[in-house]
């Protein structure tokens, strides 16, 4: 992983101290709260409905053991025992004290983390596959050109006052497990005839008020084109973004009213000007970068197959967590575990302070120190030799977090929400937790299959709810929490918004409306191979609205 340079410990270090001095002011009243606001939004501070929080960045996921410990250290410290990780693979507190932040910054710093650019109309954390450098159908691994990009927008003076919020999220793998579809810049890195590394470019995606796919505008671009290509967009988005609606703010808006050609061509033009300016990436700086993100040494560990065997026949549990949470590696003796942060009825992507400090653990002794944070709010440790997987599962079962649910219903991403966000209109934590309860069951989950629940509590979408295969959108009507229901979203390679699917739900009744949407998709689905997304694409929305609503057009409606 990225290592950070004399420079980059004095900025950081500069900066901590800058927003000292501005929480100093603050809290003396010689700083309103109104001037005060774009400086802590710029340290990733927000103000929510109950407290502050601290939103900290984990640059495309990836993070260590030492930098584990801190965040549990923090969470121990400063805030109330956990933490959240979030769809931005990045960590929230949710209960610091504004005089305690700059304290938190300083001793993020001194493991080489930040919050910069964790809020604010800028480049927000880059993201990434949660399984790159280490996914058997890796075309290259996505990270260096994420830190490159990481570098370049760190407090880039012309896009540091963007028309709204920009995401980038990278994938090097015929399999998007990075979403890049629904951000305002997807990549997909690839390889062209000449066996050269390039990316297809994405762009104009998005979730929220108005949901966007993205469109390709490049096929290939070549890797030492990314700045200055992705500097002609930015320009572009900068010049022409609408500033006055924040609702229409976004790049997948300004795609959409100028239409993609007509944007391809702007994009374009500017791009001619960059192309062979300071911009161009030099080949040396690519493998100087690219050398941080070396592979650990994976010596052969042929046992492990004969000893897994073993494991999976005298314990059912475990060959339950391998079967669910385990997927190959592209080295044939070790796999890649996702450690859940959903167990059953608990609140997705929270994680104690012990949690976290024994996740640290487990990934020094068993996962070469590398940990990583997936934009489905789960723990990944990208480097598990099969030998190790019975000893680091124990592990888990100790501290809880051996639950065998990845892919599969209980494995819900949601939204803070009401119970926290000063935007929500509902809660999110309460119908995550009575969800998971209800089909907790383990040979349950097992016979329904792959089918991911996502939850937002406001029409914001932090929680992805657009792309998930059964989306719950929190929205309030006469002063009561209605859910909204949609079916058939996906934010794999074949991205699609879900569709609304009728009137909402009440809280009481939303669980029983999944059981009901559920119990349709068993029914009717050819074989126990077909997956609900699949179902759903082959007979669409009738058969779940009839079973929902009775017939009753106007409901259905």
């Amino acid at each position: 992983m990225y290592r950070y340079d004399e420079f980059d410990h004095a900025f950081v270090a500069d900066r901590v101290a800058q927003f000292r001095d501005q929480v100093t002011r603050r809290l003396s009243g010689a700083l309103a709260e109104d001037a005060f606001k774009p400086l802590r939004l710029m340290n990733g501070v927000y103000l929510q409905l109950h407290a502050y929080m601290l939103r900290v960045a984990i640059p495309y996921g990836t993070l260590n053991s030492d930098q584990m410990r801190m965040l549990a250290h923090i969470a121990r410290k400063y805030d109330r025992g956990y933490g959240h990780f979030t769809t931005r693979q990045n960590i929230q507190y949710n209960w610091p004290k504004l005089s305690d932040t700059p304290d938190i910054l300083a001793e993020l710093a001194s493991v080489e983390m930040h919050a910069i650019q964790t809020s604010g109309n800028c480049i927000r954390n880059v993201t990434a596959d949660h399984f790159a450098g280490a996914a058997a159908d890796e075309v290259a691994d996505p990270r260096p050109y994420a830190e490159i990009l990481r570098q370049w927008s760190s407090v880039h003076p012309e896009f540091s006052f963007l028309p709204r919020k920009f995401k980038i999220a990278v994938t090097g793998a015929e399999r998007d497990r990075a979403a890049i579809q629904v951000h305002d810049i997807g990549l997909h890195l690839k390889k062209n005839d000449k066996g050269e590394i390039g990316f297809a470019v994405y762009v104009g995606g998005g979730q929220g008020r108005t949901p966007m796919i993205a469109k390709k505008i490049r096929d290939f671009l070549p890797e030492e084109d990314l700045l200055s290509y992705t500097t002609a967009i930015m320009r572009v988005y900068n010049l022409h973004g609408r500033r006055d609606n924040k609702y229409k703010a976004r790049i997948k808006i300004l795609v959409h009213e100028t239409g993609v050609e007509n944007l391809t061509g702007q994009v374009e033009q500017e791009f001619l000007q960059l192309k062979n300016t300071e911009l161009k990436l030099p080949d040396a700086d690519i493998q100087a970068i690219t050398s941080y993100f070396a592979p650990p040494p994976l010596t052969d560990r042929p046992e492990g197959w004969a000893n897994l065997a073993g494991w999976k026949k005298a314990d059912p549990d475990f060959a339950r967590w391998v079967q669910q949470n385990v997927q190959p590696h592209k080295h044939p003796d070790y796999g890649m575990v996702t450690v859940s942060l959903k167990p059953i009825g608990g609140i997705p992507g929270d994680a104690s302070d012990s949690q976290m400090d024994a996740i640290a653990d487990l990934a020094q002794e068993y996962a070469f120190d590398e940990i990583r944070i997936s934009h489905e709010q789960n723990i990944i440790l990208p480097h598990v030799a099969l030998a190790d997987l019975e000893a680091l599962y124990r592990g888990l079962v100790a501290i809880g977090l051996a639950t065998a649910n990845a892919g599969l219903i209980t494995d819900i991403i949601a939204c803070p929400g009401l119970d926290y966000c000063a935007l929500a209109n509902a809660r999110s934590i309460p119908l995550s937790q009575e969800i998971s309860t209800r089909f907790g069951d383990p040979d349950r989950q097992a016979e329904i299959g792959e089918l991911k629940i996502k939850i937002s509590g406001c029409i914001n979408a932090c929680g992805h709810h657009h792309v998930g295969h059964i989306g719950l959108l929190g929205v309030e009507k006469k002063g009561a929490e209605l859910y909204q229901i949609t079916l058939g979203g996906s934010g794999d390679e074949n991205t699609s918004i879900g569709e609304i699917i009728g009137r909402g739900f009440e809280p009481e009744k939303v669980t029983d409306a999944i059981e009901t949407i559920v119990n349709t998709y068993l029914s009717l689905r050819t074989d126990p191979s077909e997956i609900f997304l699949a179902a759903y694409r082959r007979v669409g929305p009738q058969p779940f609205k009839d079973a929902l609503y009775g017939g009753n057009a106007q409901e259905a409606a």
